[in-house]
C-alpha cells in the first residue's frame, strides 16, 4: 500500500483511466440492465449519463490504450534540449522502448530494452514524479561521468566534439553561444555551450539501476548535474519524432520541423 501511494500522482493519465472506468461501467450496466428495461417500457433513449457514456467510452478507451501502450504526445516547454528540440515542439514518445508500465501506479507490465547512451528519453522527474522531463541519456549504470571545462568524459574516454559555429541567443551573457556536434557512442547530435557561463563540473559514478541525463543546452539545462540520477522505474519512453511545432513568437506553425526524426 505504501509503495502504491508513493507512485500515485494525479495527472492526465489517472484522469483518463478514471473516465474510462466510470463511462465503461455505465456503458456495461446500460447494455445489461438499463437498455432492456427501456425497451420493455417502449423507450430507447437513456438519461444524459448513459448517452454520454455510450458516445464517449469507446473514444476514451482508445485514447487511453494508445497513450499508455503505444505512443504518447508531449510538448516541449523549455529550452533545455536546444538545439535538438525547440520550445513549442510537439513530439511522440515510444512507450514500448523501455518496457510498458501501467498508467496508474506505474507498475511494469512488459520488459523493454535498456536505455542506450545518446537516447533522448522522457522520464518522471525524480524530485517531483508528477512532472515529466526530457533529457539525453549520458551515463548508464556503473559509468564514470566527468564533465569539466565543458567537455564530457565517459569511463575515461573523451566524447569527441566538432565545432559547429556560433548561434545568437538574446538574453544570454555575450549574446552568443557556441554550437558543437558531439558523438556519444553511435549517436551524433548537436549541443550548445555558453562560453560565459560557469562550467558546472562534475565527477560522478552512476549507481546501479540509475541513469545520468543532461540537456543538449549544456548551460541552460536543469539535469543530473544538480538533482542526481533517474531511477530505471521512472523511465517513460524514448522520444523519436517531432510531429508539430508551434512558433509562439510568430503565432503560427513552423512547418520545417514537422516530421523531424529525433536523434
Amino acid at each position: 500500500m505504501e509503495v502504491f501511494l508513493s507512485d500515485f500522482h494525479w495527472d492526465f493519465a489517472v484522469i483518463l483511466t478514471v473516465a474510462a472506468l466510470v463511462t465503461g461501467v455505465i456503458y456495461l450496466l446500460d447494455v445489461l440492465v438499463f437498455a432492456p428495461r427501456r425497451r420493455a417500457a417502449g423507450s430507447e433513449k437513456g438519461n444524459w449519463a448513459v448517452e454520454f457514456s455510450r458516445s464517449f467510452f469507446p473514444v476514451i478507451l482508445v485514447v487511453l490504450l494508445l497513450r499508455s501502450f503505444a505512443v504518447e504526445p508531449f510538448r516541449i516547454p523549455s529550452g533545455s534540449m536546444i538545439p535538438t528540440l525547440l520550445v513549442g515542439d510537439f513530439i511522440l514518445v515510444d512507450k514500448h522502448a523501455y518496457g510498458l508500465r501501467s498508467p496508474v501506479g506505474f507498475w511494469q507490465i512488459t520488459e523493454g530494452s535498456d536505455p542506450e547512451r545518446g537516447d533522448v528519453a522522457v522520464f518522471r522527474f525524480p524530485v517531483e514524479p508528477s512532472k515529466d522531463f526530457i533529457k539525453r541519456v549520458i551515463g548508464l549504470p556503473g559509468d564514470h561521468i566527468v564533465y569539466r571545462d565543458k567537455r564530457l568524459t565517459i569511463n575515461g574516454q573523451d566524447m569527441p566534439v566538432e565545432p559547429g559555429g556560433v548561434v545568437r541567443v538574446p538574453g544570454v551573457p555575450g549574446g552568443v553561444v557556441e554550437r558543437y556536434i558531439e558523438r556519444i557512442g553511435d549517436v551524433q547530435h548537436p549541443i550548445i555551450v555558453n562560453p560565459n557561463a560557469p562550467s558546472r563540473s562534475i565527477d560522478f559514478i552512476v549507481p546501479e539501476g540509475e541513469y545520468f541525463v543532461m540537456g543538449d543546452n549544456r548551460d541552460g539545462s536543469d539535469d543530473s548535474r544538480r538533482w542526481g540520477t533517474v531511477p530505471e522505474r521512472n523511465l517513460v519512453g524514448r522520444a523519436f519524432l517531432i510531429w508539430m511545432n508551434w512558433n509562439g513568437e510568430l503565432g503560427r506553425p513552423n512547418f520545417s520541423r514537422i516530421g523531424t526524426i529525433i536523434e
